[in-house]
């Protein structure tokens, strides 16, 4: 039986690693990634090995030549292009066409048993299985569910949080038949998980899953190939180490000359014929390739050093990896995380920072201090985006440099020339951080419109005319010192999941797009933003009514952006409106929610005094509304997307309202009651916009104040459902508390349960078994139905260390009644 490699990937979040190394050429414990793998196939039997090979191919081809070192018999193919996991199989048919067949990635670390994996095969007598492992965190993998007798049930290739149902994940490691080859057309890119499979499964063909025990790492990740090596060296997995074990855990290779003063707490490895003087020390976890020179006095601990590396006296090297052919000078500092990339000088006294990243063939003056990556800029978070962009807090985590690497890294998404709509709140940091922006949009050739301070919804709005995309920053709701940078699509949009993965990759790799002086982009100040957004807003959005209706109504604009637009859209209104806290305040960008409670208070003091029809209050920048009715009782959040949607469906009779799967299942029945129907979405707002903009949509929100008139636009916008609010009351001639009491009670509880992120994917699969036959709808985390209708929702969330749950029933007791039952469930597993 034949076995095929795959050694064709580029590693690109490794680099500077991979800059000048294909990814399989890799040491861990001095021998590369992918001798492990022909090692491991050959003590199963696999002697005859296809390798497909594509990025840096002649480099694998020149280290393992035709295999006879390794007794084994090595071909190669190679791919002029990149095929996809399927098609650069296909690409090496010839060779596995006559019988069944072994596929190994080139890049993964594993000792598992696949003698057992190919008699597991044989039994099941399918055309492919599928090697599953189980891991903490499967957010890179595809997660797979089997049934008891083995069979795939479900593939889901690189979930978010909300779509994690298992933690049994897809190795890459394949046994199929050579019948697969009918189903994989040649010379395109094509995926096993992502094309092959989802249609064999589509006709009914087997797809069996063996769960592996042992080791499995997949070294795709800086951490992730520093983990490798201390788990080889901790003996979690087995493979073939050279060299001798002096004493436990301490491995010398051949030639080595390791002085008797050297001080040695392992487990460690040093390669052959490094020389190691005396005075140094090295520590646990660290790694030291073929040919080193570890001068006195130097200290090593969890450090990586490939081939031909010279580390000077009293150089002080923790947790980095330095790549090979590299002199580390006298007395240089290598901070936890670092990565030196191949062939470097790091010169003497100099300190590289923890994190840094330095490409190959870069010097590093003596005495310098790099807290930024050479020459490609500093590192980048593993995932920058959280719920409301990317996040931090100012000048600590967000500060001027990396607003300029991300708003550069943003500019190499897009064409030179294009065009980016800038928008900022009313405080300082935003203001300033701004201009960080700009500059570095238009040093990427491309052209910047700087609407200055406006409302978030005129901001999308404007970018929706005409930009290839936009970047907002504002102070983080709820946080002054901190500042949240959002960045948009052309149609004004937050970015989707895919295009802030994008751009995550293009920030990771810090390769950035520079404008050549001719090239330097355009800068520009429209006028009249405000006319243009209030006239748009009624021109769409229906107001018959409100001019003969008399209604009073009382707006507060907290301070905030939204009050520069109010002036505008009232007067054109034609609307009795008091407005109240009309002025920015630059101290306050933001509200904490003790002080939105106290001014919807005194929002709804106002209102009863006046006999206002409603009160309405904006956030800072404009994007939701809180509302009183005409008795000057607050209407809670919730509350309001009922009556909203209550309003909206009794006029529209059709249609089709966008809302997260959190809320309520009473909005199911007040839609259908007015002849619509309820689309549920996951909780992220992208995936509401996308709804929110499809044809028959007729309302959209969150339940949170946030709301989308789609005959407007397809995000939320507070002043568009302030405009359609009016215009709806102005109609019916029903008062806010008269339909809020036709709509029934809702019992929803929400609950947050503290959820180590190695055990999230073990919660979701064990709340997946405990659902058992219930119905369980998977749009956003699990949301397991009852037969009474009951319902619980459970959701990890996405950026920190927690799983969210909600439940509703018929009265509250029931509903904590099933909120305490799944919780004890998510906390069972999670501990």
């Amino acid at each position: 039986m034949k076995a095929v490699v795959m050694a064709g990937g580029e590693g690109t979040r490794l680099r500077p690693m991979t800059s000048s190394m294909p990814k399989p050429l890799l040491p861990v414990a001095n021998r590369p990634i992918m001798e492990h793998v022909l090692r491991l196939l050959k003590r199963h039997g696999l002697n005859e090995t296809v390798v497909t090979v594509q990025f840096l191919a002649s480099l694998v081809r020149n280290y393992f030549g035709d295999g006879e070192e390794l007794g084994m018999e090595l071909t190669y193919a190679n791919e002029e292009k990149p095929l996809g996991t399927a098609g650069s199989v296909k690409n090496a048919e010839e060779a596995l066409k006559d019988d069944t067949f072994l596929v190994i990635s080139g890049d993964a670390l594993t000792d598992f048993d696949l003698t057992d994996l190919i008699r597991f095969h044989k039994e099941k007598g399918g055309l492919v299985t599928v090697c599953l492992t189980r891991v903490p965190n499967p957010l890179e993998f595809g997660i797979t569910i089997v049934d008891e007798e083995g069979k795939v049930e479900r593939f889901l290739e690189k979930p978010t949080w909300g779509q994690v149902f298992s933690d049994t994940i897809n190795t890459g490691i394949y046994v199929m038949e050579p019948e697969i080859f009918d189903y994989v057309d040649a010379d395109v890119s094509v995926d096993w998980s992502g094309d092959v499979f989802p249609q064999l499964m589509k006709e009914g063909r087997p797809i069996y899953g063996y769960v592996a025990e042992g080791y499995w790492e997949d070294v795709g990740t800086h951490e992730s190939y520093v983990k490798a090596q201390a788990d080889v060296l901790e003996g979690k997995v087995q493979v073939d180490m050279d060299g001798f074990e002096i004493s436990p855990g301490v491995w010398i290779a051949e030639g080595a000359e390791v002085s008797p003063d050297a001080v040695l707490r392992g487990p460690l490895y040093i390669g052959d014929y490094a020389k190691v003087e005396a005075g140094v020390e090295i520590r646990e976890h660290t790694v030291i390739g073929s040919n080193v020179v570890v001068k006195s006095g130097a200290f090593l601990h969890k450090a990586v050093v490939h081939d031909n590396v010279y580390i000077g006296p009293h150089s002080n090297l923790r947790g980095c990896v330095i790549g090979k052919n590299t002199d580390i000078m006298r007395a240089a500092r290598i901070e936890d995380g670092a990565v030196i990339g191949d062939e470097c000088l790091v010169g003497e006294e100099s300190i590289i920072q923890g994190n840094v990243r330095v490409y190959p063939f870069k010097t590093i003056e003596a005495g310098a201090f790099v807290n930024t990556s050479v020459i490609w800029e500093s590192r980048g978070q593993a995932h920058l985006f959280g719920a409301r962009g990317v996040t931090g807090i100012l000048n600590v985590e967000i500060t001027p440099e990396l607003v300029v690497r991300l708003a550069g890294a943003y500019a190499t998404t897009l064409k030179k020339g294009a065009t980016v709509t800038t928008a900022r709140d009313h405080s300082r940091g935003a203001r300033a951080l701004k201009r960080a922006v700009i500059s570095a949009l238009q040093a990427s050739a491309i052209n910047v419109r700087d609407l200055e301070n406006v409302p978030l919804p005129v901001a999308r709005q404007q970018t929706a005319r005409g930009s290839a995309g936009g970047i907002v920053l504002r102070t983080s709701p709820g946080v002054p010192d901190s500042v949240d940078i959002m960045f948009l699509d052309e149609r004004g949009a937050d970015l989707s999941l895919q295009q802030q993965r994008k751009l995550d990759r293009v920030y990771a790799r810090q390769e950035y797009r520079r404008a050549f002086p001719g090239e330097i982009g355009d800068l520009q100040f429209p006028g009249s933003v405000f006319d243009a957004y209030t006239g748009s807003l009624l021109r769409r959005v229906d107001t018959t009514g409100v001019a003969d209706s008399g209604l009073k109504v009382v707006v507060d604009a907290s301070n905030g952006s939204a009050g520069l637009v109010l002036p505008s859209l009232l007067g054109r209104l034609g609307v009795d409106a008091l407005t109240v806290n009309p002025g920015l305040d630059e101290s306050r960008p933001t509200e904490s929610a003790e002080s939105r409670r106290a001014g919807l208070v005194r929002l709804g003091e106002i209102v009863a005094s006046s006999r206002a029809a409603f009160g309405v209050r904006f956030d800072p920048v404009g994007e939701r509304i809180s509302l009183v009715d005409e008795r000057g009782r607050i209407i809670e959040d919730d509350r309001a997307l009922l009556v909203l949607l209550d309003l909206v469906a009794a006029e529209k009779r059709s249609g089709k309202v966008a809302l997260p799967v959190t809320t309520t299942r009473i909005a199911e029945q007040v839609a259908a009651y007015h002849g619509t129907q309820v689309e549920w979405t996951t909780t992220s707002p992208d995936d509401l916009t996308r709804v929110g903009r499809a044809e028959n949509t007729i309302f959209g929100g969150d339940g949170r104040g946030g709301f989308i008139v789609p005959e407007f636009s397809s995000v939320f916008d507070g002043s568009a459902a302030f405009v359609q609010l009016i215009g709806l009351v102005a109609r019916t001639q029903l008062t806010l508390s008269q339909i809020d009491a036709r709509i029934p009670r809702a019992h929803v509880l929400k609950r947050d349960v503290p959820t180590p992120w190695a055990v999230k994917g073990l919660v979701m699969r064990r709340v997946v078994e405990a659902a058992g036959d219930r119905q369980v709808d998977t749009t956003d985390g699990v949301r397991v139905v009852e037969a009474d209708g009951r319902w619980a929702l459970v959701l990890p969330d996405p950026a920190e260390a927690v799983t969210h749950l909600w439940a509703e029933g018929p009265d509250d007791a029931s509903a904590q009644a099933l909120l305490d039952g799944w919780a004890a469930v998510v906390d069972g597993a999670g501990h």
